[in-house]
């Protein structure tokens, strides 16, 4: 349960109107940020403000557009944590406040806010019809509902992606056990982080991402090729380093894990030598992922000698 049901359900409607045109570029983002943040300390004795695990949650909205049933979901869920014309006054200026964020308000937003405002000017405050959303709680059901995957985009961000981009789970489409998906799309991370290192991908790179996934899990081209784009994808944001490599030594085993070093060091032989800089971030994921050092010592002498 959020310390405050109304700042969570305003933060994320103002969100949901955010993706109205698709799209939200990073300072469109660093202004949805400082518009939530500023909530916490309008709404009155800084009751408005989010923990650092209800921020936590709030990136699930961040990472993909919000189409037009869940917004509406959403906006029912605020409509519900409505408690008097205080807390209506204050949703609409913040939604007025999204729409100057970027100073450019598009077609498309400028609708979606109409929406949003006509929804919540419709809602009635009255004593008999606050004790009627009391009793049915503020989270009404109906519409998609991407917080059923909360702990699964906490936990592996990959696999949660390669979800959004299928539209089922992992595992029903790529015809492998649960454990292994999850283990595959930690795997994809850490080789998307050694192609990283130099802050550009090339294609031998993204290939040899995909022939990994492929060999190791026994999945098919296509699918291995997608999970490589998720990760390369996903890569590019803050991911919990620490969760990605526990994660991934927690269920793969040591052979597997010692194999899987031949494949980063394949991605970071991709364009014919292998950097100081690749060697290092290796070093760093084989002890990360409970190797020994003469484990890296080895794989890196392998894969010197695959390239003579």
């Amino acid at each position: 349960m959020p310390k405050n049901p109304l700042a969570m359900a305003l933060a994320k409607v103002i969100i949901a109107a955010a993706w109205a045109d698709g799209h939200l570029a990073s300072d469109e983002v660093n202004s949805l940020k400082n518009i939530l943040a500023e909530l916490g300390q309008t709404g009155g004795s800084g009751e408005m403000a989010l923990t650092a695990n209800e921020w936590g949650e709030l990136e699930i909205y961040l990472h993909s557009p919000v189409d037009a049933a869940e917004r509406a979901r959403l906006v029912d869920g605020l409509a519900a944590a409505l408690r008097g014309p205080g807390d209506r006054a204050l949703a609409l200026a913040a939604l007025d406040q999204m729409l100057r964020a970027d100073r450019v308000i598009t077609g498309e937003e400028r609708a979606v806010a109409d929406q949003i405002r006509a929804a919540l000017e419709r809602v009635d405050l009255g004593l008999i019809a606050q004790i009627g959303r009391l009793l049915r709680g503020a989270n009404p059901a109906g519409g998609p509902n991407r917080e059923q995957y909360l702990e699964e985009f906490l936990n592996n961000r990959i696999y949660y992606a390669v979800r959004q981009r299928l539209g089922v789970a992992p595992e029903d489409d790529l015809g492998i056990p649960a454990d292994e998906a999850h283990t595959l799309a930690l795997a994809g991370g850490l080789l998307a982080r050694v192609a990283r290192v130099d802050n550009v991908v090339t294609e031998a790179e993204f290939v040899r991402i995909a022939e990994a996934l492929e060999s190791g899990w026994g999945i098919s081209r296509e699918r291995a090729a997608l999970v490589a784009e998720v990760a390369l994808a996903e890569s590019t944001a803050d991911l919990d380093y620490f969760r990605l490599t526990k994660e991934f030594a927690d269920g793969a085993s040591v052979e597997d894990r010692v194999r899987f070093l031949d494949a980063l060091f394949a991605v970071s032989a991709a364009d014919g030598e292998i950097s100081s800089d690749e060697s290092a971030e290796i070093s760093r994921i084989t002890a990360s992922i409970n190797l020994t050092h003469s484990h890296f010592v080895a794989a890196k002498r392998r894969a010197r000698g695959d390239m003579s």
